[in-house]
């Protein structure tokens, strides 16, 4: 590798001049960037051969850096430097793929040798075409396993499926908690074909025990006058042993000559994909119990900022609003007192349920401590969520509590909401303002308040 490109990504013009000092000496190109951006935009052209880039940037990151990099068909080597180090985002930088990294302030030549070393790799790499084939399918292989959240793993196994089989088209589905099946992405297919294909293939991903090819008998079984299948693979994903969703592959160029699919390959994708589908599965499960009330099943306070902070964002991105309703139980304590701990559990449940039936399957229910609960509501004005909040405010009033145990009672609650940007930019404030609308009600009790209501009867 006589001449290398070496993107340089810092968004500090000190160390953007240091690099290309440094690395321009030792006769390679040096191009140098100052956000994540333009450096992704760079790398999707291809002749890249190393990129150096800062861990921490505005905007994106060298993580997403190195993830976009790892994404390419021929991704350059990455190496990932910070002012900030630690084990754990070198093991993570590590795990994702970097070839190295550096902490900030460096030794010259140690950047010059690590430079040196990764080109040299990549050199011997390039010199290999069987050997570079190999590990590139090995480092695929890593990153899908790698991935542990199931929104970016099925999308990116039907991008690499493609890829292999040359084409074709790819459905991922999973079962939800009533064992219905839901489409989660297609490729290449419209969504109506894929909802009339996935009933028919559930024998045969029900059986499979791993990636299979179906015969063209079985093929004759889930075709019609309609639609005429060329070829069809099939991937179960279960986890702890219980089939739990899976992919669908079919028609691609390659998959359609015997002779030419690269079986060799294609099964240790799959295996890769499948060991992904179980971590991902734990990961899920993992944080459902990190950030799930264990009385009522509602998220809890820790989750609450998670949610809080992901719809902030997202509203500020498409210029949308949402809403927060505190909702507090007035005289609670009296159910305790009279009926015991344990019914006062079970009336915290049976709130539960009844905030379930008031809100839509896309809105956020939490149990906020003790009997306090809230909701975030997407997509929703202050209008809608003053109609959202008296609907809680009456189905509770309304509901006979403790019924089941022959204790019945009454129970009301005061609700308060703010709504986002127009009451509040920033989510603490948010919570704020929705927790003095709820307290400000607490006044009258059996009641639900505004932002703009504060401080009036």
């Amino acid at each position: 590798m006589d001449q290398a490109t070496i993107l340089v990504v810092d968004d500090e013009l000190f160390f953007r001049q240091l690099y290309r000092d440094l690395l321009s000496e030792t006769g390679h190109k040096v191009e140098v960037y100052d956000s994540g951006d333009e450096a992704i935009s760079r790398m999707s052209t291809g002749d890249v051969d190393l990129v150096l880039t800062d861990m921490v940037m505005p905007g994106r990151c060298g993580l997403e850096v190195l993830r976009a990099a790892r994404a390419l068909v021929d991704p350059p080597e990455v190496i990932l430097v910070t002012g900030h180090a630690s084990l754990e985002s070198a093991i993570h930088a590590l795990k994702n793929g970097a070839r190295d990294y550096l902490v900030k302030p460096f030794n010259p030549e140690e950047l010059k040798h690590l430079v040196k070393t990764c080109l040299e790799q990549r050199r011997l790499l390039n010199e290999n075409g069987h050997l570079r084939q190999q590990i590139q399918l090995f480092q695929t292989g890593q990153s899908l396993s790698s991935l542990i959240e199931l929104d970016r793993l099925l999308p990116r196994a039907l991008e690499v499926f493609q890829r292999e089989l040359g084409g074709g088209y790819g459905i991922s589905f999973m079962f939800d908690a009533e064992k219905k099946i839901c489409i989660q992405g297609v490729a290449g297919i419209e969504r109506r074909w894929a909802e009339q294909l996935l009933p028919r293939l559930q024998p045969c991903l029900a059986e499979a025990a791993k990636l299979k090819c179906l015969s063209s008998e079985e093929l004759k079984q889930i075709s019609d006058e309609q639609r005429k299948f060329d070829s069809v693979c099939v991937l179960p994903l279960r986890n702890g042993g219980e089939y739990k969703g899976g992919l669908v592959l079919g028609d691609g160029p390659l998959a359609m000559m015997a002779e030419t699919l690269p079986q060799d390959r294609l099964h240790y994708l799959a295996e890769q994909v499948a060991l992904g589908f179980e971590n991902a599965c734990r990961y899920q499960d993992a944080q459902e119990l990190m950030y799930t009330d264990d009385l009522t099943g509602l998220y809890n306070y820790r989750y609450m900022q998670v949610a809080l902070n992901q719809e902030s964002r997202r509203s500020q991105r498409y210029g949308l609003k949402f809403s927060l309703i505190f909702i507090d139980l007035d005289h609670f304590k009296g159910i305790n007192d009279r009926h015991g701990h344990l019914a006062g559990s079970t009336a915290l449940q049976e709130v539960a349920v009844l905030l379930r039936a008031c809100v839509r399957e896309v809105d956020v229910l939490f149990r906020f401590g003790g009997d306090e609960f809230a909701a975030l509501l997407v997509e929703t004005d202050t209008d809608a969520a003053r109609v959202v909040a008296e609907r809680i405010r009456q189905s509770i009033a309304d509901h006979p509590f403790l019924q089941d145990r022959g204790q019945p009672c009454r129970l009301t609650a005061t609700a308060g909401y703010a709504t986002f940007p127009s009451d509040a930019i920033d989510c603490t404030e948010l919570l704020d303002l929705a927790d003095r609308a709820m307290y400000d009600g607490k006044r009258v009790r059996n009641a639900i308040r505004g932002v703009q209501e504060l401080g009036h009867e």
